[in-house]
């Protein structure tokens, strides 16, 4: 049952759904977002999708989980230097906790971005695979 066959309309598809969840997560936690999180997580849900396009399928899981946190991480020090620093926008601030860079990214959240990127992968490859028609996931943990 493949619903999207245009590549392009299949990247589209998946940031929405990526920056939706990212927004969604920060909204949840933190009880508000910033359209900047939008596209840093649709930017992050498709960067962690192309990682079994760039690997084989037997690159264990959790390799993908670390590989993945420093995506999300990377991407979030990007966009927070964009928004934060250059444009001033102040949307977040982690300059007050420990084994911060530029207030922009922590070790805490990099540690977070590891466990729940278990979720990002795993939505990502059963979207690919039951609306996308892209090959059924199979795993290999360690």
């Amino acid at each position: 049952m493949v619903f999207i066959k245009n590549k392009y309309l299949k990247y589209i598809f998946l940031f929405l759904v990526g920056g939706y969840a990212y927004g969604g997560l920060e909204i949840l936690f933190r009880g508000f977002s910033h359209i900047s999180m939008f596209i840093a997580g649709g930017l992050c849900f498709i960067l962690i999708g192309l990682l079994n396009e760039v690997f084989p399928w037997n690159m264990s899981l959790i390799s993908q989980m670390f590989i993945s946190a420093g995506i999300v991480t990377t991407i979030e020090y990007t966009v927070g230097m964009i928004v934060n620093v250059w444009l001033k926008l102040h949307v977040w601030d982690y300059s007050q906790l420990p084994y911060n860079i530029n207030g922009q990214v922590c070790l805490l959240f990099t540690n977070i971005w590891f466990f729940l990127s278990l979720i990002g992968i795993l939505l990502d490859d059963y979207l690919r695979y039951m609306l996308l028609g892209e090959e059924k996931p199979r795993y290999k943990i360690l």
